[in-house]
């Protein structure tokens, strides 16, 4: 009977939580919205449909916006529509310079947590808020197929229809996807006569619709789930808070955290010496060993091994556990999670040995990234245990660390910086390194024509006819990525640099 009586309990919040998500709303509201929607998905079709995508991701969001206002002025709070907004212009900054997936994704987020902070003045802890993203993100996409009918009318009929308009649009998509396949539905769907209809509209047009419709409609249309509260009787007084397991305590007491930091210690202790020896000090390696060997098979490895160790440290110096106040083992932390920055200092000087011999790779410059995240991460979980502060507050910390670390990264240009470190410390430049890769550099795209060129004079002077023609089409995809819809600031930048570069060289030429 408990059991039955626990589940019965289940289904009923889950059918309240059902229902709260599609509660009734006002005729006159869903009708404007869904106008609003249908004219945002007819904007998307002009701006994004068949053509390249670029400062026409930016506009929309801006129109997506401006139309997001009215509709849910209500519910907005100065200060915190003040806050949202600037981290709107902030997340457009990386978009504008240059669309990538990086920028794009900044961009997404930055509508996201713009939208939260200014109609969602409930959520003010950082758990409430991840959920609200995660239930906006994987709930809202569905909810115009639910909230459409209701422009209708609000009768019981209308709710049945809506419990019936997504299966039968996905079905339609199904059937319109089978006749594309095959010849005998195709047949049969062409009875119904649709031509005149399929003649403009195409199916991967209507999916476009459908697809633009479902992920504008939450924006316009806004719905948070709202808190409830959950009252529990007291029977015989206050519940006691729950006591560690004796398997936890044995497992993870004290005695076994000090010899753990102990001998993790003097084993760290000897892969430093090590590495002061070889790699800070370069004494002479055993032989058939390389410094770039050496440098290339150690990075990653202790990389992995830093993340292990941060994962003990969190779970040896939980808070409350009985490890946190001991005057022994906080030192023997401090220690061991300095010989881990050390480490990650010696991964950083490892596969910068290695660059010099092999050039710079975007793999590497995420390498590079990566292993900095992971010793300011190792700083901060020190500055946790010192500071006494709870793991939420680690955990904010680093992903604040991590969304400036990525919003840097989509300012900067890393194509015309690997080009241009890679052609500095090529062989034909510095006299050392590699020979310079220039089918590598071609892969880089338009923003390493500066590069490119330079790497063409260091070489020969006059190119080879294919290594003309591949430039070429670089230089009209820099052409192409100007246009409007396209348009970003970084390839503004690089067409000046080019027109300049073509005026002086031009200038220099004795006239014929």
């Amino acid at each position: 009977m408990p059991h039955i009586t626990k589940g019965l309990l289940d289904m009923t919040s889950l059918a309240s939580t059902i229902a709260a998500d599609i509660q009734p709303i006002r005729h006159s509201s869903i009708a404007a919205k869904l106008g609003c929607t249908l004219a945002l998905a007819a904007l998307a079709d002009w701006l994004f449909y068949g053509e390249r995508i670029g400062l026409s991701l930016t506009l929309f969001a801006i129109a997506t916006v401006c139309v997001s206002v009215p509709f849910n002025h209500d519910s907005l709070d100065s200060r915190r529509a003040t806050i949202g907004a600037a981290i709107l212009v902030a997340g457009l900054v990386p978009a504008i310079e240059e669309l990538n997936t990086l920028s794009f994704l900044i961009l997404i987020a930055a509508l996201l947590m713009a939208l939260l902070l200014a109609t969602n003045p409930e959520t003010t802890e950082f758990a409430e808020r991840t959920r609200a993203l995660r239930n906006f993100i994987l709930l809202g996409p569905f909810r115009f197929f639910l909230d459409a009918p209701q422009v209708f009318n609000m009768s019981a009929f209308t709710r049945g229809v809506a419990l019936w308009l997504l299966p039968a649009a996905l079905g339609t998509v199904f059937v319109a996807l089978f006749a594309a396949a095959n010849p005998v539905i195709e047949q049969w769907v062409s009875l119904l006569n649709p031509k005149l209809i399929l003649e403009y509209v195409r199916i991967p047009r209507v999916l476009f619709w459908a697809l633009m419709l479902a992920l504008v409609w939450p924006f316009i249309h806004v719905r948070w789930r709202r808190k409830t509260i959950v009252t529990t009787t007291v029977a015989d007084g206050p519940v006691p808070p729950p006591l560690p397991s004796q398997v936890s305590a044995e497992f993870l007491g004290p005695s076994t955290i000090l010899r753990s930091l102990i001998l993790f210690n003097l084993l760290f202790a000897a892969q430093s010496i090590l590495d002061g020896i070889y790699l800070w000090g370069h004494v002479a390696l055993p032989d058939n060993l390389t410094y770039a060997w050496y440098a290339h098979r150690g990075a990653y490895p202790l990389i992995v091994t830093a993340l292990l160790a941060a994962a003990f440290v969190l779970v040896a110096m939980r808070p409350g556990g009985p490890a946190e106040k001991s005057k022994v083992i906080r030192p023997l932390v401090y220690l061991w999670v300095g010989q881990n920055v050390l480490l990650v200092a010696s991964s950083i000087l490892r596969l910068e040995l290695y660059v010099d011999v092999y050039t710079l790779t975007y793999w590497r410059i995420a390498a590079f990234i990566w292993m900095g995240l992971v010793a300011l991460g190792l700083v901060l979980i020190v500055s946790r245990i010192a500071l006494n502060r709870s793991n939420q507050w680690l955990v904010g910390v680093n992903l604040i660390a991590l969304a400036i670390v990525l919003y840097g990264c989509s300012l900067v240009n890393f194509d015309a910086f690997i080009a241009d470190y890679n052609v500095t410390h090529s062989r034909e430049a510095s006299g050392k390194g590699v020979q310079i890769d220039i089918n590598y550099l071609l892969t880089l795209g338009p923003q390493a024509l500066p590069a490119i060129d330079k790497a063409i004079l260091l070489r020969s002077g006059t190119p080879e006819s294919c290594l003309v023609s591949r430039r070429d089409r670089l230089v009209e995809q820099q052409r192409r990525d100007l246009a409007w819809r396209s348009w970003g600031f970084r390839n503004w930048r690089l067409q000046r640099r080019l027109d300049a570069q073509a005026k002086a060289q031009s200038g220099s030429q004795p006239a014929g």
